[in-house]
């Protein structure tokens, strides 16, 4: 029986993993600000399977709430097989080019908040010598654009920081997998227009729970971001400055 732990976990990615989880009777704690949907999600994956379903409403923003949240789990689920970080939002970049405080406050939520959660789990699973400890970026973060920069800039961290503490957490039997979305058709992007390089949120539950099992280090998903950011990345700034989006 699997003990896991899913942060954001009224995402709809989110949602998809812990069914995942919940098929295979897994005892889950969901996290997640909104109270009245968390009870929601939590009844679904018990008539899923889910062994246990406990849930931790908390705004993420408040760094106090995130020792309690890892203190919570640890005495809910004693070890932790894995930890899934997956809360975010997706600001309107021009709303954050002309309200400085919703840039910062898109930061501190996309980045140090999953940042701080995530070291306080990974000190918990090197105690227990054992642990998956996935975490959601974005393809956003491997170039700075000017429609999203703020957010971009953010899942950077996110990835830079995976980046080191997997390597750091090498040999201890704690893997960090970083997690490269695309775009992914959930109410987070209900308001861009549709085309063919939107994932359905299942398809990346399903690369995310394999990447967890198989231990891979970094998943993009769909597969074809992957050459599609290393075109990107070796654009020359000075031709990337005059790309539109």
């Amino acid at each position: 029986m699997p003990r896991i732990v899913i942060v954001g976990a009224t995402s709809a990615i989110a949602t998809h993993v812990a069914r995942r989880f919940a098929e295979r009777h897994a005892h889950l704690v969901l996290v997640a600000r909104n109270e009245e949907h968390l009870r929601a999600v939590a009844e679904d994956l018990k008539v899923r399977g889910a062994s246990a379903v406990d849930l931790y409403v908390a705004d993420l923003r408040m760094k106090a709430a995130h020792q309690d949240l890892v203190d919570r789990s640890v005495t809910i689920l004693g070890t932790i097989d894995a930890v899934l970080i997956a809360h975010g939002v997706l600001p309107d970049q021009d709303e954050c080019d002309e309200d400085v405080d919703k840039a910062i406050d898109t930061l501190m939520t996309n980045a140090l908040s999953a940042v701080s959660i995530m070291q306080r789990f990974a000190l918990v699973m090197k105690k227990q010598g054992r642990g998956v400890l996935a975490v959601i970026s974005s393809v956003a973060g491997e170039r700075g654009r000017p429609s999203n920069y703020t957010y971009g800039a953010a899942k950077s961290l996110v990835t830079q920081y995976a980046s080191g503490l997997r390597a750091r957490l090498r040999g201890t039997g704690v893997h960090v997998l970083t997690v490269k979305p695309g775009f992914v058709d959930t109410p987070m992007t209900a308001h861009l227009p549709k085309n063919m390089l939107f994932a359905a949120p299942s398809h990346v539950a399903d690369a995310i729970v394999r990447g967890m099992r198989q231990r891979t280090p970094v998943i993009y998903v769909p597969w074809f971001w992957r050459p599609i950011m290393a075109i990107v990345r070796a654009i020359p700034e000075r031709l990337f400055m005059r790309l539109k989006s």
